[in-house]
């Protein structure tokens, strides 16, 4: 299936002053790779905060170009580099931590297995150094002013998330070279000059085609319909063609326990994120005042929705961490990141979860990839190509539709869930003071987690039959993401973004 993600044409920007950007590239779409299906484990990923697209996305392009690097058979003549960050990258990029995080993975730290205390302590010693250890083998000089060019005003056509490493020798030759987009959720294609674009790294799919592929939401309902398999156990299948099942099983347990963690270190941890924003982490005293009112005598009239406040917790929590540069699970993205692990901590706590030989957390995971799946083949889950709606929309649906499962929901109703969630979050922008994930994006997501518990529940209420289907309310979200001006895409140009006035 081909992804939108890489070949929608972006409309130029403006800095709000009557300056165009310079569009680089022709306007024509590039040819896009073509995914035979993507990996639930593609759309979860353990990294670390503020941003899949402007964080993990380039770190990992980053670790690819010390490949890159590496294969020109000159690594050790290199003496400089330079990093250009274009369009919403550059626009963003410093509030979002593109350029700390590209640091990191020349450094050779990968956003999956990085620990929170190393990623300072490299930070630390770049700076103090003034040498960056490239692929932790060799010093090179490295002042990251200079060696950084932010360039919000040139827009590439084929996605505003560009960026380009180049590295050179003592006469100021070109060593090496690499361009990249970074399209949502941590995905990263390179390309070269001619705009070839393809993924990083190349997906385990076109080696190993799954016995079920779908590209929609009516596939994956015939399907499960013809076959008799639940939505969970169709994906599992898909999921053995690239690796064991029980690998899969685990692999998702684990990534269960890390948004378990995540929560755990959220409501344990005060203080101000950083920024310049000063907000004030909550979720630590929230926490504190839920589990006083919760062990309080209980008099009056039982207030039905106590269990809200536990799911808005839980996803400020996910969101502060986040913010803070800390680990999280991208769900499918880092902005969007606190909503799957919300309503799943809402379903541990307060649901009947129906119980099967698959453990309800994998079911809810499986399904919601499969929800995410549909999305990012057939439209985006990138803030800077669609705005939030791509984000918090996605992942709101993708939650719904886990969760669906997880109560007993049949194929069509997952898929009515799903429709739910996104179709109420059409047209959201992505608008984030100072281009920091903060505000509004943490209160965004418990917002968001509250409308996928209960899209889920709506459906269930019904047979599945709804005139709205999920294909098209994905459709009409890229179809609204082309048409947003790019002040509301991740450009911090437009919307709260520009409203807030400093004091």
């Amino acid at each position: 299936m081909t992804s939108h993600a890489t070949t929608s044409k972006t409309p130029p920007i403006t800095n709000g002053r009557g300056l165009e950007p310079t569009v680089v590239g022709s306007h024509a779409t590039a040819a896009a790779p073509v995914f035979e299906s993507l990996s639930v484990l593609d759309l979860f990923k353990i990294g670390i905060g503020p941003s899949s697209s402007h964080t993990v996305g380039p770190m990992r392009a980053a670790l690819d170009f010390l490949g890159q690097a590496d294969a020109s058979g000159r690594f050790d003549e290199i003496v400089r580099l330079r990093i250009d960050l274009l369009g919403s990258l550059g626009a963003t990029g410093s509030g979002h931590g593109t350029d700390t995080a590209i640091m990191l993975g020349l450094s050779g730290l990968a956003p999956d297995t990085v620990e929170t205390p190393q990623i300072a302590e490299t930070l630390e010693r770049i700076r103090a150094t003034g040498e960056l250890p490239l692929g932790g083998r060799r010093a090179v000089a490295f002042d990251e002013a200079k060696a950084f060019v932010f360039r919000p005003l040139t827009v590439r056509s084929e996605h505003p998330n560009a960026l380009r490493i180049t590295a050179y020798d003592a006469a100021d030759e070109t060593i090496a070279t690499a361009g990249y987009y970074s399209i949502g959720g941590g995905f990263v294609m390179r390309h070269d000059e001619g705009d070839v674009l393809s993924p990083v790294p190349a997906p385990a799919e076109q080696l190993h085609p799954v016995p079920h592929p779908f590209t929609t939401g009516d596939e994956l309902v015939a399907l499960c319909e013809e076959t008799g398999l639940s939505v969970a156990e169709l994906m599992l299948r898909n999921e053995a063609a690239w690796r064991p099942r029980e690998q899969t099983v685990a692999q998702l347990e684990r990534i269960w326990e890390v948004m378990q963690e995540c929560v755990a270190h959220g409501i344990a941890t005060g203080g101000i994120l950083p920024g310049g924003l000063d907000v004030k982490r909550r979720s630590k005293e929230w926490h504190a005042k839920l589990l006083e009112r919760d062990a309080a005598p209980k008099t009056g009239r039982p207030d039905l929705l106590e269990g809200m406040e536990w799911v808005n917790l839980y996803a400020l929590a996910v969101n502060e961490e986040n913010a803070a540069g800390s680990r999280v699970v991208t769900a499918p993205t880092n902005g969007a990141a606190g909503i799957i692990p919300a309503v799943m901590h809402y379903a541990d706590r307060f649901a009947d979860c129906v119980e099967d030989e698959l453990p309800w957390q994998v079911r809810f995971l499986l399904v919601a990839g499969a929800i995410g799946i549909i999305i990012k083949s057939n439209a985006s889950i990138s803030g800077a190509e669609v705005g939030c709606q791509g984000e918090v929309g996605s992942a709101c649906a993708m939650a719904a539709g886990g969760f669906a499962a997880v109560l007993g929901a049949t194929p069509a109703q997952i898929e009515n869930a799903a429709e739910i969630g996104i179709e109420h979050n059409l047209g959201l922008t992505c608008d984030p003071i100072k281009g920091l994930v903060q505000i509004p994006c943490i209160e965004r997501n418990a917002m968001a987690s509250v409308k996928a518990i209960n899209a889920a529940r709506m459906a269930k209420q019904g047979d599945g039959t709804h005139y709205v289907s999920l294909d098209t309310a994905v459709e009409t979200m890229r179809q609204t993401g082309a048409d947003m001006s790019d002040k509301y895409k991740e450009t911090a140009l437009g919307g709260l973004a520009v409203a807030y006035i400093e004091c």
